[in-house]
């Protein structure tokens, strides 16, 4: 059974709900003096303690999917292993899975319910190889659609966050699914994964010099591997950009300093001056030009602003980047445009993204054309 398996969760519930009650009943049996009642009281208390910490444990990590699998758990899981050939006729795009999605009705069949492709992305220009979870919609599979091309956004979570948690936690093909069902949004398709392309390091989407060529590799290799791959159309207006927290930094960031081939950016939550610390390592090599251009809102000051349309996330109470986003909307300028989200109360988590998804997927849909 999975890490995330609501069978495991279960399990440890009622093993914490059983040992409570043995430890009830026995109680009075081990009250005596004596080393093995002492010994007795000692260890039931340790494993009820363990018990319910662990069902505790799992069902924080069901809802917010730090950990991925047992093997993510232990450190195991680094998704450094992956050979790619490179070699004449290699793709740049490669399918190793595909899954249907949770929760649609009909989803076994992808013409009905859409389906979630595992692949594997060979960057040409970064020379970067990262695993993602592409998304089609159910109109893709269908026939009438079969000469069309549809609109793609790049969805990416936050350090260290896993690109599972796009799918469980976050639910974006479900909500990007029932939105275009009930006719909020056009069918889209969605590439998701994590922002950490080189990991364990967090890149923040910087070009390291002489290191992960990151902002390279979102900005130009994955669009251009994805278009060649699925029905996606090569045009600034047929691409957008969404992330939360770290990946909401890099969304915007990306349609800000790449409006010829990035329509929109949302930013869930995001901050926007590059972070530096233990995680990052020296992301600029003591050059101001890379650290100034890193941070947004120099870059709005200072940068020309392309026709790109920005959507901005906060929240009145719980979030910290209430300022920053005020001062980003301030900065931006015609001929680009920005939109914000500001909840009255909301922190640093799914629950608040959760209720900025669905309007923010509808926002991206209005500003990114299939054709």
């Amino acid at each position: 059974m999975g890490l995330t398996s609501n069978k495991v969760l279960a399990l440890a519930a009622l093993l914490a709900v059983v040992l409570f009650a043995v430890t009830v009943w026995l109680w009075p049996r081990l009250a005596r003096g004596g080393l093995r009642a002492v010994l007795g009281r000692i260890g039931l208390l340790l494993a009820t303690q363990a018990a319910l910490f662990a069902s505790v444990g799992l069902a924080a990590n069901n809802y917010f999917l730090f950990y991925g699998s047992w093997a993510d758990l232990l450190g195991q899981e680094q998704e450094m292993g992956v050979v790619v050939d490179h070699s004449a006729g290699a793709k740049d795009v490669r399918i190793v899975g595909r899954q249907k999605i949770e929760g649609v009705p009909g989803g076994g069949r992808p013409a009905v319910g859409g389906q979630v492709q595992k692949v594997v992305i060979s960057a040409e220009t970064s020379k970067i190889d990262s695993p993602a979870y592409v998304y089609l919609p159910p109109e893709y599979f269908q026939p009438a659609y079969a000469r069309k091309t549809f609109p793609a956004a790049v969805v990416l979570t936050g350090y260290p966050g896993t690109a599972e948690n796009l799918l469980k936690g976050l639910k974006y093909p479900r909500t990007a699914y029932e939105q275009a069902k009930n006719k909020k949004m056009q069918p889209m398709i969605l590439v998701m994964m994590r922002p950490t392309v080189a990991p364990p390091r967090d890149t923040e989407c910087v070009d390291v010099p002489g290191g992960p060529q990151t902002e390279t590799f979102f900005a130009e290799d994955l669009p251009k591997a994805v278009s060649e791959t699925y029905r996606v159309g090569t045009a600034a207006r047929n691409w957008g950009f969404i992330g939360n927290s770290t990946g909401g930094y890099c969304a915007l960031k990306i349609a800000l300093h790449h409006p010829g081939r990035f329509a929109a950016g949302a930013g869930l939550s995001a901050y926007y001056k590059a972070a530096e610390d233990i995680t990052t390592g020296d992301l600029f090599q003591g050059d101001r030009r890379l650290r100034d251009r890193a941070n947004l809102l120099w870059s709005l000051d200072h940068l020309p602003q392309g026709r790109s349309s920005f959507l901005v996330t906060t929240s009145a109470k719980g979030e910290g980047n209430l300022e920053g986003t005020r001062a980003f909307i301030r900065k931006v300028k015609a001929p680009a445009r920005v939109s914000s989200i500001t909840l009255d109360s909301g922190g640093h988590n799914f629950n608040t993204w959760n209720r900025e998804i669905p309007p923010a997927l509808v926002w991206m849909s209005g500003r990114l054309s299939a054709a």
